[in-house]
């Protein structure tokens, strides 16, 4: 789940302002500024945060697809890995959607019709893992359809939000961004414990089935976005052509493609999240329950995490909050090293206090880290084509994300860890935490400063 972007129309400066004030605004009571970080509760603000709220309540059925995975499918943790990383790939796609949605309006618009289809989409997805899905193949590709819908939705509300923080003071810098994060945070704290409850009375089919009537929410909000109809002057071959020259020309800038590598490598070393779940469900027993408080325990840490970077470290420089929460969180992520090898036990802590505890603790971390990535993406991007080179961007972030999975299904293959063999796990955990230091090497290719590049 990292997860996000942008692309579609892009106004100028001057119709920015005009459709700001056409936006149909609602009367905010007292502390509505304050609790939307100072932003404007219009009715699309409203409608974007609804569709970033759905992103964090479809976590409903994390466990689930897990868990069917694992048991009616009956996949390794190899398998379940190199599955997982291949149906992320639309998130890696990302600037094909801006391209079409940008090239190829329906019926003059932009964006209402696309969050729409996206929105059917995900409903038909999960209504298909709930009836008829039963082979490898078919939930790969039904999983890799959900990930489609909420991949395009994202980067239709994603322009808006890069348009929006590009006239951000420096004061206000990541509030739109952490306010959006939030709202996710949000949706996944609403349904975290009952992604374990339900699984735990229900099958993964019913949980499919309940999970699959919030994308049609994202459908029904679509209307509330503020687009005026436009007339196409041009072919949507000559703007994909003249959008990808001017994409060309900003990647080739050293301010832009050395922040953009680094964040790569910062993101595409192996991860052993799938071998972890085998671990603590066939060796620790941890019941569909309990993980659902688990879940509920990330989705609060990751809005501790939003809080404690909005209110205390938004201005701190890039490199300083990149290198001290990156070593923080790999020599912490080490403390897994005691739940592996059962050393917690000798020093009288119950698995599942420990579980509880040491995920509070890394995924506050790991908010922290991820938060100045979506600054820094937003700032990269030249005027004119924001929109655009924000997706791109995010999808390099995704792209580095499977090479991630994939690294971590290798990995876990080559250490011959299975669904019964668990004594090279340590190694697995020992291997992906203080590999995540290495591209630390490269820290001077991000900004110097807080400032734009």
């Amino acid at each position: 789940m990292l997860t996000s972007p942008a692309e579609t129309d892009h106004l100028q400066s001057s119709e920015l302002h005009a459709l700001e004030h056409q936006n149909l605004e609602l009367t905010p009571p007292s502390g509505w500024s304050k609790l939307l970080f100072g932003q404007e509760p219009t009715l699309e603000l409203i409608a974007i945060l609804l569709v970033y709220g759905v992103q964090g309540v479809l976590g409903l059925a994390k466990l689930a697809v897990s868990f069917f995975l694992k048991d009616q499918l009956a996949l390794s943790p190899a398998q379940v890995a190199a599955l997982m990383g291949v149906a992320a790939l639309p998130w890696v796609i990302k600037p094909l959607f801006g391209f079409i949605s940008d090239g190829l309006p329906v019926f003059g618009y932009r964006r209402r019709p696309y969050l729409v289809l996206a929105g059917l989409l995900g409903a038909g997805s999960w209504l298909s893992l709930a009836t008829f899905v039963h082979t490898p193949g078919l939930a790969t590709l039904a999983i890799a359809m959900t990930s489609l819908s909420v991949a395009f939705s994202d980067v239709l509300v994603d322009s808006l939000i890069v348009e929006r923080a590009r006239g951000e003071s420096l004061s206000k810098s990541g509030s739109l961004q952490s306010l959006c994060w939030g709202a996710s945070a949000l949706g996944g704290l609403l349904t975290a414990y009952a992604s374990g409850l339900l699984l735990s009375k229900f099958t993964p089919q019913t949980v499919f089935a309940v999970t699959a009537v919030f994308p049609l929410l994202v459908s029904l909000v679509a209307f509330w976005i503020d687009e005026q109809p436009i007339t196409v002057k041009e072919s949507a071959v000559a703007q994909a052509r003249g959008q990808i020259q001017q994409l060309w020309t900003a990647l080739r800038q050293k301010a832009i493609w050395m922040p953009l590598a680094f964040v790569f490598l910062w993101q595409c070393t192996p991860t052993g999240e799938s071998s972890f779940f085998y671990f603590v469900t066939n060796e620790l027993g941890f019941t569909p329950e309990f993980l659902g408080r688990v879940r509920l325990v990330s989705s609060l840490a990751s809005l501790i995490g939003i809080w404690v970077f909005q209110r205390y470290l938004k201005a701190v420089p890039f490199r300083t909050i990149f290198g001290w929460t990156t070593v923080i969180s790999s020599l912490l992520g080490l403390t897994t090293l005691l739940l592996v090898t059962h050393a917690n036990r000798a020093l009288g802590i119950d698995d599942r206090w420990f579980s509880l505890g040491d995920t509070l603790i890394l995924t506050v971390m790991g908010q922290i880290t991820f938060m100045p990535v979506l600054v820094l993406a937003a700032r990269l991007c030249p005027a004119g084509i924001e929109a655009t080179l924000f997706a791109l961007l995010m999808s390099v972030l995704n792209l580095a994300g499977l090479v991630s999975q994939e690294g971590g299904a290798l990995l876990t293959h080559a250490l011959g860890i299975n669904e019964h063999n668990f004594d090279k796990l340590w190694l697995l955990v020992t291997i992906t935490n203080l590999g995540g230091i290495l591209p630390l090497i490269f820290l001077s290719w991000l900004p110097g400063d807080e400032s734009s590049p």
